[in-house]
């Protein structure tokens, strides 16, 4: 006998502005934009934040070229979910660390931006809680936008940062980590599913280079999304591991 999917609970929706850090374009495609285009079309607020521009994620294409080219799709590919502001740090492609200097750039950010939600990719070991391991570049930036949300609330730390204008922000809530394995939340996006599609198609450059090139962006979505779905009692879903700031 199949066992019963644990049902997952709603994420909250009573925030307006949200700041989405993952390490590469496209991360946020593979699953959370959908939600991304459920949020701006209430009205909110999303940024983007990319740590690294994916310049060595092309094979075919050299790094100077592919940052160029993948930056643009990630910029066209956020305008059709709803999202019109998208920052690149421009730290390495592939070689990120967890540590303190990855810590005091995405302080920088929050501070910058001062979110009441952030979002960022699954940053366990594992996407299935089993055999199929995570990237290393998403591990590091999961774990730093965890420590980030806590840094930017504390003027003591990264001080050099609070000139012109800038604060400390501990306004952040919640950090969502978008289809982890330990997910209990979701969203609902069945009426936005077609917009992370096309949202994902937009990488054209970096999807025609996928394995032999049979990639089909809407099946791989549709099968993530089905199984989310279901666990909301909808047709589509994303699922979100949810990190609780407003109680610290």
């Amino acid at each position: 006998m199949t066992e019963a999917l644990e049902p997952l609970e709603p994420v909250t929706e009573d925030w307006q502005r949200a700041l989405a850090i993952v390490a590469h374009p496209d991360d946020l495609e593979f699953g959370a934009a959908a939600a991304v285009a459920r949020w701006t079309g209430q009205g909110k607020q999303v940024v983007y934040c990319l740590v690294t521009s994916g310049e060595a994620g092309i094979d075919g294409m050299p790094p100077a070229r592919a940052r160029q080219v993948r930056e643009q799709e990630q910029r066209d590919s956020a305008a059709l979910v709803g999202v019109d502001t998208v920052d690149f740090l421009g730290l390495p492609d592939g070689i990120l660390e967890y540590g303190v200097a990855l810590r005091r750039e995405l302080a920088a950010v929050v501070r910058r931006h001062r979110p009441d939600i952030v979002i960022t990719n699954n940053f366990r070991e594992t996407w299935d809680g089993g055999l199929t391991l995570n990237q290393a570049d998403h591990i590091a930036v999961g774990r730093a936008t965890l420590d980030a949300v806590r840094d930017a609330g504390n003027r003591w730390i990264f001080p050099e940062q609070l000139i012109d204008g800038v604060e400390p922000w501990n306004g952040v809530r919640q950090v969502w980590a978008a289809s982890s394995p330990r997910s209990k939340h979701g969203v609902d996006t069945t009426e936005t599913f077609d917009k992370g599609v096309a949202s994902l198609l937009a990488h054209e450059a970096y999807l025609t280079g996928l394995g032999d090139g049979s990639f089909d962006a809407q099946e791989f979505l549709e099968g993530g999304a089905r199984l989310v779905g279901t666990r909301l009692g909808v047709r589509y879903g994303t699922s979100f591991e949810v990190f609780h700031f407003d109680l610290w």
